[in-house]
């Protein structure tokens, strides 16, 4: 049984930094590329970042030189480094793995607030 568990997230004042990280089980990681996505209230779910199995990265422009996505295959986790968070990061960070399928993790909270 695939399993992705997100963690990291939390409450953050304008400028501060987290870590969220995406923990799968039941899967050869290192054959999937990984994104990260997020959804705020009332808003799509929009692709932030890419990591492809061969650790090419690509991110949206609005969190270029800010976020860093990452991944570390022997132990099964990717992670999501964000610095100078702003409060429009404020949404629900979903992790998703993609090969011939495609798994989602459950979400963590990220809210950007003074």
């Amino acid at each position: 049984q695939v399993q992705l568990v997100e963690s990291g997230g939390g409450l953050v004042q304008p400028g501060g930094s987290l870590r969220l990280s995406c923990a799968a089980s039941g899967i050869i990681f290192r054959l999937y590329a990984m994104g990260w996505y997020r959804q705020a209230p009332g808003k799509p779910r929009e692709l932030v970042a890419t990591i492809s199995s061969a650790g090419s990265t690509d991110y949206v422009e609005s969190v270029k030189g800010r976020f860093t996505i990452s991944r570390d295959n022997a132990k099964n986790t990717g992670y999501l480094q964000m610095n100078s968070l702003k409060p429009e990061d404020t949404a629900v960070y979903y992790c998703k793995l993609t090969g011939w399928r495609e798994y989602w993790g459950q979400g963590t909270q990220v809210t950007v607030s003074s």
